[in-house]
């Protein structure tokens, strides 16, 4: 059985270390291990192989792979791939939601405290060298307590439930809207809104957090409507993706002091433009796309693949399935 790995990026943390494949040869000794580090043959290894470790393929390269079984993706957000030629096939796709889920939480609530006590204010501040307590505390909004706050969360998945945990820790309310209310609450969720009612929970929460997967019904999702929804000094928080807001309609909101203030970690084109208006918005914190970042990453990516490899060879249920109709 042929097991073959194609991850190029740009990021080199993305691309799959030289002993990822190593360790799988040595630990599954049936199995041929290829490992691709740029797409050139792609075409002609992807046609026997049953297993396929990659961020997208083309729909010809499905149509071409006769015995593709299955395909893993090493991101949570899988929404490259969800053309026909795979959504009507019968590959089964799984995805890595739990093992970002963790690491982007951390950096969901590190965001958190840094638009509660103002840090990026303050790190301009430092660079002015400027002295700036009184000025911090006549901005709006001013330094403020996480404790007693209100967290809304769009989304409850490996990222979301992972946050109200966190959240629900520090003595944040913790409240959430998703597209199924009637599941399970996770531990440390309030409340839980339909997703009719987002711009209900949008209107209670101080820190609005989208970890929501791109779908055609998430698509755009943060508009200006929903944005004016929010509580005057409320924050927005964005680590999902990128196509999940309007971020004209954002800027617009900030410049006028609508909302207190936003954390972007995704947009919709990446790396952000150096011309982009959104660098020069004052009371908007940017962060690169590091959320995800970890020098343990493949080492998590290593334990959830090879377990879902075994449990491949022994015709098991595997973990991380893809709902490929829903896209998550």
């Amino acid at each position: 059985m042929k097991v073959l790995i194609v991850l190029h990026h740009r990021f080199d943390l993305w691309n799959a270390p030289a002993w990822f494949a190593e360790r799988l040869r040595r630990d599954f000794t049936q199995l041929q291990v290829v490992h691709l580090h740029d797409y050139d043959q792609v075409d002609r290894e992807i046609t026997d192989a049953e297993v396929a470790v990659a961020w997208s393929l083309r729909p010809d390269q499905i149509q071409h792979a006769r015995k593709l079984r299955w395909i893993h993706s090493p991101a949570a957000a899988v929404h490259q791939l969800m053309f026909p030629e795979l959504i009507n096939s019968e590959v089964v796709l799984t995805n890595a939601r739990e093992v970002h889920g963790p690491v982007v939480a951390e950096h969901v609530i590190a965001l958190v405290f840094a638009l509660a006590k103002c840090l990026p204010q303050s790190a301009r501040l430092q660079q002015k060298h400027v002295w700036g307590q009184e000025i911090l505390w006549n901005a709006r909004p001013r330094p403020r307590e996480v404790s007693g706050a209100t967290i809304g969360l769009v989304g409850l998945g490996s990222i979301g439930r992972e946050v109200a945990h966190l959240a629900h820790a520090l003595g944040m309310r913790v409240i959430a809207v998703r597209e199924h209310p009637g599941k399970e609450t996770p531990p440390g969720v309030q409340q839980i809104f339909p997703s009719a009612q987002l711009d209900a929970m949008l209107s209670q929460s101080d820190y609005a957090v989208l970890a929501a997967p791109v779908t055609p019904a998430t698509s755009g999702l943060m508009n200006a409507d929903r944005l004016a929804a929010m509580k005057s000094e409320a924050c927005l928080i964005n680590v999902g993706r990128g196509p999940l807001l309007d971020h004209a309609a954002l800027a617009d909101s900030l410049r006028s002091h609508r909302i207190g203030g936003a954390a972007l970690d995704v947009f919709d084109k990446e790396p952000l433009p150096s011309d982009s208006p959104l660098w020069d918005v004052e009371n908007l914190f940017i962060t690169p796309h590091t959320a995800g970042l970890t020098d343990k990453l493949w080492e998590r990516h290593y334990t959830l693949f090879s377990e879902n490899l075994r449990r491949y060879l022994a015709g098991q249920t595997l973990l991380a399935i893809v709902d490929k109709q829903t896209g998550y």
